[in-house]
Parts: C-alpha cells; sequence; structure tokens
C-alpha cells in the first residue's frame, strides 16, 4: 500500500520483449488521485454551519494526502480510495468575534462507511473556549461527512462509464491504455497462442541489481481453480498456475519481481497458493499489503468467492 506523500505505488503488469500479453492479464486500473484531490478541496470548502451560537465554516485545506483508483475486471468495476485530511475552521459570532480552529479526517477510506468515519474537530491553541465549537462539533460535522460522501458518489458516477467502453455486439469492453500523467498504462488482452502460461521453473528476469527478498501468501476462494484461474487470466484455458513478471512503479527502473499463483481445487473451494521473489528490501510489507488488498480482496469483493 502507499504511504502518505510518496505517490501512488500501483501494479504494473509488464508485457514480453516481443510485444505479446503476458499470460493475457487482464485488470485495468486509472489512477484518480489528482482529480480526487482538486474535489476534495472544493468541496470541503463549501462547508458552512449555522445555529444559535453563530456560524461556522472550512476556510482551508492544507492537507490532502492519498491516493484513489479505479479498477476493471471483467466488466465489473471497483473503486480504491484512502485519504487524510486537514481543514482549517473559521467560527464567528453575532456579535462578530473570531474563533479558529482545525478539522481532521484520517480514515475517508473504500473500506468505511461515512458514518464510521474518524472527524475530530478542536479550537486553535490560542483561543479561548467558545460554543461555536460545539456547532463545528455538530452540525458542522455533518456537513463535513455530506460532503465527503459526495466526494465518493462523483466519484462513481464521473469514472464508471469511462471504464467500461460498449463493443459493436454489446458486450463489455476494456478502454484502450491512457497516456495521461499520474496514470498506469496496461496491457490489452491478446487472444494468441503464444501468451501461455508457464509451466516450467519460475523464470528469472534481467534487471538491476539490488538486494531482494521473497515472500508467500495463502488465500482460499469459494469457486472452482478454472473460475479463480480466468479472474486473473481472460484467455480461456485450463490452467492452474500462472507465472509473470510484474513490479511496482515506485521500484528502481527495469527491476523485476518474479510471481508465481498456484491453485489448488480443495472440494468446493480453491487455494491460491502466491510466491514473489526479487522483491526489492524493504518493500516486501507494502507488497504483501498490496496483493492481499487490491487483488486477493477486491476478487473476494466483487466476484463474491
Amino acid at each position: 500500500m502507499a504511504k502518505w506523500g510518496e505517490g501512488d505505488p500501483r501494479w504494473i503488469v509488464e508485457q514480453r520483449v516481443d510485444g505479446t500479453n503476458v499470460n493475457n492479464w487482464h485488470w485495468t486500473e486509472r489512477d484518480v488521485s489528482s482529480w480526487s484531490s482538486v474535489l476534495l478541496r472544493d468541496l470541503l470548502l463549501g462547508v458552512r454551519a449555522e445555529g444559535p451560537e453563530g456560524v461556522v465554516q472550512l476556510t482551508e485545506v492544507p492537507k490532502v494526502e492519498g491516493e484513489s483508483s479505479i479498477n476493471n475486471r471483467r466488466g465489473k468495476l471497483f473503486f480504491f480510495y484512502e485519504w487524510q485530511l486537514r481543514a482549517s475552521w473559521l467560527g464567528t459570532t453575532g456579535g462578530g468575534v473570531k474563533f479558529r480552529g482545525t478539522v481532521d479526517v484520517s480514515n475517508l477510506s473504500d473500506e468505511n462507511d461515512m458514518e464510521d468515519l474518524d472527524i475530530s474537530v478542536s479550537l486553535c491553541k490560542d483561543q479561548p473556549d467558545t460554543p461555536l465549537l460545539g456547532l463545528m462539533k455538530t452540525r458542522g460535522v455533518q456537513e463535513v461527512r455530506r460532503a465527503l460522501g459526495e466526494f465518493v458518489r462523483q466519484l462513481k458516477s464521473e469514472f464508471s462509464q469511462g471504464m467500461i467502453l460498449a463493443k459493436a455486439d454489446g458486450q463489455p469492453q476494456l478502454p484502450e491504455p491512457q497516456t495521461q500523467k499520474n496514470q498506469i498504462q496496461t496491457c490489452k488482452a491478446q487472444k494468441s497462442p503464444t501468451a501461455r502460461c508457464f509451466s516450467g521453473p519460475a523464470p528469472s528476469f534481467p534487471g538491476v541489481p539490488i538486494s531482494t527478498c521473497t515472500f508467500n501468501l495463502t488465500e482460499t476462494f469459494q469457486t472452482s481453480p478454472e473460475e479463480l484461474y480466468r479472474t486473473f487470466i481472460s484467455q480461456e484455458v485450463p490452467n492452474r498456475k500462472i507465472e509473470m513478471r510484474w513490479r511496482f512503479r515506485t521500484w528502481p527502473g527495469e527491476h523485476y519481481a518474479a510471481v508465481r499463483l498456484d491453485l489448488e481445487d480443495r472440494g468446493g473451494e480453491t487455494e491460491l497458493r502466491m510466491e514473489c521473489g526479487g522483491v526489492p528490501e524493504g518493500e516486501e510489507d507494502s507488497t504483501r499489503e498490496g496483493w492481499t488488498r487490491f487483488y486477493f480482496q477486491a476478487i473476494k469483493q466483487v466476484f463474491g468467492y
């Protein structure tokens, strides 16, 4: 998972030297962090509440840290976002006396409902106590939740149409890779006889000389190996092993990890065993967490496995 302030180290699946799509990987992602950052600021700056105590409103948003992305897998969309926010608020009494404070949101995430958001309100240290603090904690916080709910609504409505395109036969089709700044280019699925899964030992790939490590993951899915296989690969072949070259976009240039996925039928469910070798030292935890959240948990969430 990305660390705050370090950008969006999302997944890149590389093509082979001959241009074919490795294993017909078919998972498209759009990074919308920049768009989200602007929208969050605009919505929060519109927060205002009135009461017998006076008026409170947000005047600045000095901290907007996080990421948003939209994923398309086999014609289904799911959204990831995770943000930490801080805003400054100004309160004015009926008599014109002004007070200042801050609002912090630490867990705006796809994993939390709006009512579960942790929103803390405080006065600046040099400010005396005032009933306006109570107004900000009640009606002001309600307006903050409303603004953040609007962000989620616009995120899902603004990009859902652009992520699934219709083919001539009316079936869903993935959009072409984009070339905008801060946007990941993903491989289009190709029906090519040369794009097959490896059946031998894990391949080795040339890369930069850095210290690396290996980790393993095991996950169980309530489906057959064949169906789980098609979740990762668009090619219709009855195989239970996937091997690929893979990298974070923040890793040193030309360095790739070797990923192997083994699927084993457990009688009504499938055990997936993953081995990921060649991970740069210090990146093991973020890579492990990323695969668990953005692939395994996403598959269960979208496909119900």
